[in-house]
C-alpha cells in the first residue's frame, strides 16, 4: 500500500498541478490532504474544488479555521503582540479568500476532522488537538514524543511548518510532508510524502520535490487581486519566511 500526503497548499495553482502530474508518474494507491489548502493564494476555489471532485481525504487546517472564526487572529495577536502586523495582514487576505471561496466550499473545509487515521498512520495538520502548535523539525525527540506519542500509531505525519523532515522515533516514525505551495526550507519546489507500509521501517517513508514555475504563480499572484500578493511571492521565491515589514 502506498500512500501520497499533500499539506499545505495555501491556494497555490501552479505548483498544486505540477504535483498532480507527478502523482500519475509516482502512482500512489491513496492520496491524502493535510490541510492548508486554500488560504494565502492565487486560486483557493480551484484547490478546494480540485480536491473535491479528486475525492481525497483529509484534515482541517488552521488557515481553514480562520475562514469562519478571524477571532483566532486576535487572539494570537494579544497573547504574542509582535505578531500583531502578521495577524493584520492574514485577517485581510482572509476576506477576500472567503469571498472567493463562498459559503459551499467553505462549509466542506469547516466539517473536515483534526484527525484522520489510515492503517498504521495518523494525519494531523500541527498537533493532536492543536491546529495553531507543533514542533519545528529541530525539536528534541522528546518534544515529539511528547506531542505525538498519545496517537499510538506506527507512523504519524503533520504538516503546519512548512519544512519536510522523517524522524525515526523509539516509538514510532514521525513525518512532516512539508508544503506544496509554500515551503519554508530554502527549497522551492513543491513537497510531499510517499509511504510505503510494505517496506522495512527505516525506509517506508520519503520526501518527493517537485519543481515548478515559481514565476508564472508570482504572475498569477499579482493578477489575483489578493491583498499583499507580493509579500507571498516574495516567499515564494525565496522559499523561507519573510515578516511583514
Amino acid at each position: 500500500m502506498r500512500t501520497a500526503i499533500l499539506s499545505d497548499i495555501h491556494g497555490n495553482r501552479t505548483a498544486f498541478d505540477a504535483v498532480l502530474a507527478d502523482l500519475r508518474q509516482t502512482a500512489p494507491d491513496l492520496i491524502l490532504h493535510g490541510g492548508d489548502l486554500a488560504q494565502g493564494g492565487s486560486s483557493p476555489a480551484y484547490i478546494v474544488d480540485a480536491i473535491q471532485n479528486l475525492g481525497w481525504h483529509g484534515v482541517m487546517g488552521n488557515v481553514e479555521e480562520v475562514l469562519w472564526a478571524p477571532e483566532r487572529l486576535d487572539e494570537i495577536a494579544a497573547r504574542v503582540p509582535q505578531l500583531r502586523s502578521l495577524m493584520d495582514r492574514i485577517r485581510e487576505m482572509v476576506v477576500v479568500t472567503r469571498d472567493w471561496l463562498g459559503p459551499a466550499r467553505i462549509s466542506w473545509l469547516r466539517a473536515l476532522p483534526q484527525l484522520h487515521r489510515e492503517g498504521p498512520l495518523a494525519l494531523v495538520h500541527a498537533s493532536p488537538g492543536n491546529l495553531w502548535r507543533s514542533p519545528l523539525a529541530t525539536a528534541a525527540d522528546a518534544d515529539f514524543e511528547s506531542a505525538y506519542a498519545s496517537l499510538a500509531a506506527p507512523i504519524v505525519v503533520y504538516g503546519h511548518i512548512h519544512t519536510p523532515f522523517v524522524r525515526h522515533l523509539p516509538n514510532f516514525t514521525l513525518s512532516n510532508s512539508g508544503s506544496v505551495g509554500l515551503p519554508y526550507d530554502a527549497d522551492p519546489r513543491a513537497s510531499y510524502l510517499l509511504i510505503d507500509d510494505s517496506l522495512a521501517r527505516a525506509s517506508q517513508v520519503t520526501i518527493r520535490r517537485v519543481a515548478y514555475d515559481v514565476e508564472a504563480e508570482s504572475r498569477l499572484l499579482a493578477q489575483s487581486g489578493l491583498p499583499h500578493a507580493s509579500w507571498v511571492a516574495q516567499i515564494l521565491r525565496s522559499a523561507q519566511y519573510v515578516a511583514p515589514s
